[in-house]
C-alpha cells in the first residue's frame, strides 16, 4: 500500500519550539537583577565589586562575598572532608553518619556537601547584577584605580539573533512553500480549475457518470433527425456490441460532427452518451494546448490512459480544429506544440485494444482546415453534417424550448418557424428566452404571440431606442430611404414579404430598417431572384435621389451585402456573362462561419473582368431601380408619408397602402 504523508504546519512548529529550546539551553545566561547606575557607582567607590564585565549596552558585574558566604564554604570543605574520610573506611576523622546527612523539604535523606552546594551556587547568583551602560569617561580610570578586574565583551543578544536569524527567515521560507503549494495544488484531477503545475500533464476533461444530469436524451435533441439517426447506430453498439462483433463489423473509433456555430453538435455528443449510458469525457481542443512544450502530448496520453480504463465510454472533443489543423509543409509555417499534440491523437486513436470500446467524438465548424490524417478511415472516419434545421426542424426545436414556458392560446409556433428561416437551435432557444422576458417585463402571465415577434425582432434588429432624437430632416430622409426598400421589396419577383416598416432607430446603429421574413424554406435561388435582391437593397438610395436629389450615408450597409451577393454571383455561382459557370472558391470551403473562404489565385485580367462586371451590374440595377420607383412616385409619397406620421407599419398596413403583392416566384 502506498505510504503518503501530508503536509501539516505542526512539523514546522514542532522543529522551531525543539530549536529555541536548544538555543535556551546551550546560549541563554543566567537571571541577573538590576543595579541602578548610582547604586554600582556607591559600590565601586566603596570597594565592595569585585569583578566587571562591559560589553556594548550593558554593564555585568559581581559583588565580593559577605562574611556568612566565606562561613559557607569552610562548612563545605569540612564535609567534604568528613565525607572522603568516610569513603576511605577512617572512621577517626569522619563523624557519625547521621551527621553528614540532612532531609530536605520533601522528606529524602541528602548529603550536606549537595545541600552546602546547593546554597554556595545560590550564594553566587545574588552576587551577580547588570547595570545599563550610560556614558562615563571616568569609569575605566576609577576600575583600573580600584584594582578591580574587568574587560570588555561583544554582547551576544541571543534572543534577538536567534529570530532575526533562525525564526524570521524560516517564517518566510514557511510562507513561500506554502504559497507555491496552494498554487501548485489548486483545482487539480480532471476539469480543475486554475493552474495546476504540479498535474500540469493531467487531463482537464470534465467527465460525466453514465447517470450524469448533464447529460441528455434524443428527445432533448430536435431539428437533426439525419444526424440522430446516424449517432443512434453507435448507442446500438455500445449497448449491444455483440450484433455487430458477431458479423465482424467494426463500429468507427471517431464521429466528426460538423455544423454551423449553434446547430447542436455538442448537445447531440451529449446525448450519444446519455442515450448509450455510458462514460463521457468533455474537452475543449484549446485545453491540450499550454504555454509548456510537451504538455498537450502527455494531457492526449493522460485522457486516453483514464478512457481506456472506464471502457465503454465517449470522449467528446470540441472545437478540433485547435489541433487538429492541417500540418504546414515546411518548419516556417508549422507550430511544433500543435503539431505534437496532433500526432499524439493520431498514435492514441490508432492504439485500441480490440477489447477497448473508447468513441472520440469531434465537433468543429471549419472541417476543411483539418488535417488529412485525422480524417482517414480509423480515425475519424464518419462526418455527420449537423446543419441548420428547416421549416420542420425549428418547429420542433420551438416546441422543446417553449415547453418551459407559459404559452397564450393565441401563440402560433408554426408561423414562429416560418418567420425565423436561416435560424440555428440556439438562436431558436435565446428566441423564446427572450419572449418570455418581454412577457415578464409587461407584467404578463403568459407569452403571447406578440411577444414572440417581438422578440425576433429584438434579435434582428437590435433593441428599440423609443427616446432616440434625431431631427427632422434626416427622419424624413429615412422615412423615404424606407419606403424605397418597402416598395421595391414589395413587388419585386422572388423577394420575402415585407413584415414592417419602421423609422424607430434600433440598437444595431440603424435609423430605421425594413423587415422580409420568409413562408418557405428556399435552397435554390436564380440569378433573375438574386438580382431582385440587389434592386430591393439598392431601392433606399434610389428613393433619397428621387426625392432629394442627393443621397446619404444611410445606405452603407445594403451597399455592403450588394458588393457581396455580386461577388458571389460572379466567382461562386457561375453567372458571370463573360466567363460562365466558372467559380473561383477553393476546393474543400464552407461558408459555416459566414466568411466565404479564401479563393483560388486568379490572374491580373480576370480580376479585373470581375470589377468591371460587377461594377455594371450594380449600375444597371440601380438605374432600373430608380426608373421603377419614378413610376411609383405616388406610392413612394403616400407610404413614406404615413410612415412619418405612424413610424411604424405593419404587413398588414404595407398591404393596404401598396396593394396586394402582384409578384410571386414561381
Amino acid at each position: 500500500m502506498k505510504n503518503t504523508t501530508k503536509f501539516s504546519i505542526w512539523y514546522f512548529l514542532s522543529i522551531l519550539g525543539g530549536m529555541l529550546f536548544l538555543e535556551t539551553l546551550f546560549f541563554s545566561g543566567p537571571n541577573m537583577k538590576e543595579m541602578s547606575y548610582n547604586d554600582f557607582r556607591e559600590n565601586l567607590d566603596k570597594g565592595k565589586i569585585e569583578q566587571i564585565v562591559i560589553s556594548d549596552e550593558k554593564i555585568y558585574g559581581k559583588v565580593k562575598k559577605e562574611e556568612d558566604s566565606t562561613e559557607i564554604d569552610q562548612q563545605l570543605q569540612k564535609v567534604e572532608a568528613q565525607e572522603a574520610a568516610e569513603a576511605e573506611g577512617d572512621t577517626a576523622t569522619a563523624n557519625t553518619r547521621s551527621g553528614l546527612w540532612h532531609l530536605n523539604p520533601e522528606g529524602k535523606s541528602t548529603p550536606w556537601s549537595m545541600r552546602l552546594n546547593y546554597e554556595k551556587r545560590k550564594e553566587e547568583l545574588a552576587r551577580q547584577f547588570y547595570v545599563i551602560k550610560l556614558d562615563d569617561k571616568d569609569l575605566v580610570h576609577d576600575l583600573q584605580v580600584k584594582g578591580i578586574d574587568y574587560k570588555g565583551v561583544i554582547e551576544n543578544d541571543w534572543l534577538g539573533n536567534f529570530i532575526s536569524n533562525w525564526v524570521v527567515p524560516f517564517l518566510i521560507l514557511i510562507f513561500i512553500w506554502g504559497f507555491f503549494m496552494r498554487r501548485m495544488t489548486k483545482g487539480g484531477g480532471m476539469g480543475g480549475g486554475g493552474n495546476n503545475y504540479l498535474n500540469v500533464g493531467k487531463s482537464k476533461a470534465k467527465i460525466y457518470a453514465s447517470d450524469a444530469e448533464h447529460l441528455h436524451d434524443f428527445n432533448d435533441v430536435a431539428g437533426c433527425d439525419e444526424a440522430k439517426q446516424e449517432l443512434a447506430e453507435v448507442v446500438d453498439f455500445l449497448k449491444n456490441s455483440e450484433k455487430y462483433t458477431d458479423l465482424g463489423a467494426k463500429i468507427p473509433k471517431g464521429i466528426l460532427l460538423v455544423g454551423p456555430p449553434g446547430t447542436g453538435k455538442t448537445l447531440l455528443a451529449k446525448a450519444v452518451a446519455g442515450e448509450a449510458g455510458v462514460h463521457f469525457y468533455a474537452l475543449s481542443g484549446s485545453d491540450f494546448v499550454e504555454m509548456f512544450v510537451g504538455v498537450g502530448a502527455a494531457r492526449v496520453r493522460d485522457l486516453f490512459t483514464q478512457a481506456k480504463a472506464k471502457s465503454p465510454c465517449i470522449i467528446f472533443i470540441d472545437e478540433l480544429d485547435a489541433i487538429g489543423k492541417s500540418r504546414g509543409s515546411n518548419g516556417m509555417s508549422g507550430n511544433d506544440e500543435r503539431e505534437n499534440t496532433l500526432n499524439q491523437l493520431l498514435v492514441e486513436m490508432d492504439g485500441f485494444a480490440a477489447d477497448q470500446t473508447v468513441i472520440v467524438l469531434g465537433a468543429t465548424n471549419r472541417p476543411e482546415i483539418l488535417d488529412k490524417a485525422l480524417l482517414r478511415p480509423g480515425r475519424f472516419d464518419r462526418q455527420v453534417q449537423v446543419d441548420r434545421p428547416d421549416l420542420n426542424g425549428r418547429l420542433m426545436i420551438l416546441k422543446v424550448h417553449s415547453g418551459k414556458i407559459k404559452l397564450g392560446d393565441n401563440v402560433n409556433l408554426e408561423e414562429i418557424a416560418a418567420q425565423t428561416a436561416g435560424f440555428v437551435g440556439a438562436d431558436l432557444a435565446n428566441l423564446c428566452n427572450e419572449a418570455a422576458l418581454l412577457a415578464a417585463r409587461e407584467g404578463k402571465t403568459e407569452v403571447h404571440h406578440h411577444h414572440f415577434f417581438d422578440a425576433f425582432e429584438r434579435v434582428v434588429a437590435g433593441l428599440e431606442k423609443k427616446n432616440a432624437v434625431i431631427n427632422e430632416a434626416e427622419k424624413r430622409t429615412v422615412a423615404y430611404h424606407e419606403a424605397g426598400h418597402a416598395i421595391v421589396g414589395h413587388f419585386t419577383k422572388g423577394a420575402d414579404p415585407v413584415r414592417k416598416v419602421s423609422i424607430v432607430p434600433r440598437g444595431s446603429g440603424a435609423l430605421g430598417y425594413v423587415l422580409q421574413a420568409p413562408t418557405e424554406d428556399r435552397f435554390l435561388m436564380s440569378k433573375e431572384e438574386l438580382i431582385g435582391k440587389i434592386k430591393g437593397l439598392l431601392g433606399g438610395r434610389a428613393a433619397e435621389e428621387i426625392k432629394f436629389g442627393v443621397v446619404s450615408t444611410g445606405a452603407s450597409n445594403d451597399l455592403e451585402k450588394v458588393a457581396s451577393i455580386v461577388r458571389s454571383m460572379l466567382t461562386v455561382y457561375g453567372m458571370s456573362d463573360h466567363f460562365p459557370n466558372l467559380s473561383l472558391q477553393k476546393e474543400g470551403q464552407n461558408n459555416f462561419l459566414g466568411n466565404g473562404g479564401q479563393s483560388i489565385r486568379r490572374s491580373e485580367d480576370l480580376e479585373k473582368q470581375i470589377d468591371q462586371e460587377s461594377l455594371a451590374i450594380i449600375a444597371k440595377c440601380y438605374e432600373e431601380t430608380k426608373e421603377f420607383l419614378k413610376e411609383r412616385n405616388d406610392d413612394l409619397e403616400k407610404l413614406a408619408g404615413i410612415l412619418l406620421e405612424k413610424e411604424i407599419l405593419d404587413e398588414s398596413d404595407v398591404n393596404r397602402i401598396l396593394g396586394p403583392r402582384l409578384v410571386e416566384h414561381d
